[in-house]
C-alpha cells in the first residue's frame, strides 16, 4: 500500500509507541484520526506535528471501554475523511498484577481494554475496509502474549488473545485487508523505573539494549507497505523472546 493520501485511525496516539507511530504516517503522507482518552494536550501536539507535514488530521476521544464511544469515533472518522484505510491498535493498559490480589475488576479491564476493544474497531472499520476493497489493520501486542509474565496474567492474556484475533481475521478479512501484528519486547520502561530495574531488563535482551518507538513504527511502516504479508507476528524485541 503507498501510505501517502491513505486515511489512519491510530488508537493510544498522544503518547509512547502510537505517537510514533502516528507521526511516522503522517511524514509518510497519510491523514490521522489521532486518538486519545485522557492526553488531550499530547494528541493536540500530534495533530500540530502531523499538520506540518500537509495534513489535515483530527483529534477523537474515546473511552475504549465503551462500545459507543468507539462505534462514535470511527463515526466520527468517516464524517472528517469518508474512509478509512489503515487500522492501527495500539492504546492498551499495562499494570502489576500479582496473582494473590488480582481481582476479577482487574481481569474485565484488561480484557475489555486490550482486546474487546480492538476486536470491536476490526469489526467495524473491518466492514468499511471490505466495502472499500482495500485496507490494513496492525495490532499492537507483546512478548508477554507468547511468553506469559507471572505477575502481569491479564495483560499476557489479554496479548494472547490480540495474537489469536489478529490470525482470525486475517483470514476472515482476506483478500481486501491484511491484519498483522507486532510483539514488541522492552522499548519503554515505566517513568518510575529504578537503574536496578533498567539492568536487569537490558539483562534479557541479547542486544543488550532497549528499544524505542521509532523501532516499532518502522516495524508499522513495513507491515502496511508490504501487500503479501498477512496473520504475521513481527516481533521487535532484540532477540527478547529466546530467553
Amino acid at each position: 500500500m503507498e501510505i501517502e493520501g491513505k486515511v489512519a485511525l491510530v488508537t493510544g496516539a498522544a503518547k509512547r509507541v502510537g505517537r510514533s507511530i502516528a507521526l511516522a504516517l503522517a511524514e509518510r503522507g497519510a491523514e490521522l484520526v489521532v486518538h486519545y482518552r485522557h492526553s488531550e494536550r499530547e494528541a493536540h501536539e500530534v495533530l500540530a506535528l502531523a499538520k506540518r507535514c500537509g495534513g489535515k488530521p483530527v483529534a477523537v476521544r474515546a473511552d475504549l471501554s465503551s462500545s459507543t464511544e468507539i462505534v462514535e469515533m470511527v463515526e466520527t472518522a468517516m464524517r472528517a475523511f469518508g474512509r478509512v484505510e489503515i487500522l492501527v491498535n495500539s492504546a492498551a493498559i499495562f499494570y502489576r498484577t500479582p496473582f494473590p490480589s488480582l481481582t476479577e475488576s482487574d481481569w474485565d479491564r484488561f480484557l475489555t481494554v486490550n482486546l474487546k476493544a480492538p476486536f470491536l474497531l476490526c469489526r467495524q472499520v473491518g466492514e468499511i475496509m471490505c466495502r472499500q476493497g482495500v485496507g490494513k489493520i496492525i495490532n499492537l501486542a507483546d512478548i508477554a502474549g507468547t511468553k506469559a509474565w507471572a505477575d502481569f496474567i491479564p495483560y499476557s492474556v489479554s496479548k494472547a488473545g490480540l495474537l489469536a484475533l489478529t490470525a482470525g481475521l486475517a483470514k476472515a478479512l482476506a483478500p481486501a485487508v491484511q491484519v498483522n501484528a507486532i510483539a514488541p519486547g522492552t522499548v519503554l520502561l515505566p517513568e518510575d523505573s529504578t537503574p536496578e530495574e533498567r539492568e536487569q531488563a537490558l539483562r534479557r535482551v541479547p542486544l543488550r539494549r532497549l528499544g524505542s518507538p521509532e523501532d516499532v513504527a518502522r516495524a508499522a511502516l513495513y507491515l502496511l507497505e508490504s501487500d503479501f504479508v498477512t496473520g504475521e507476528v513481527l516481533s521487535v524485541d532484540g532477540g527478547q523472546r529466546l530467553i
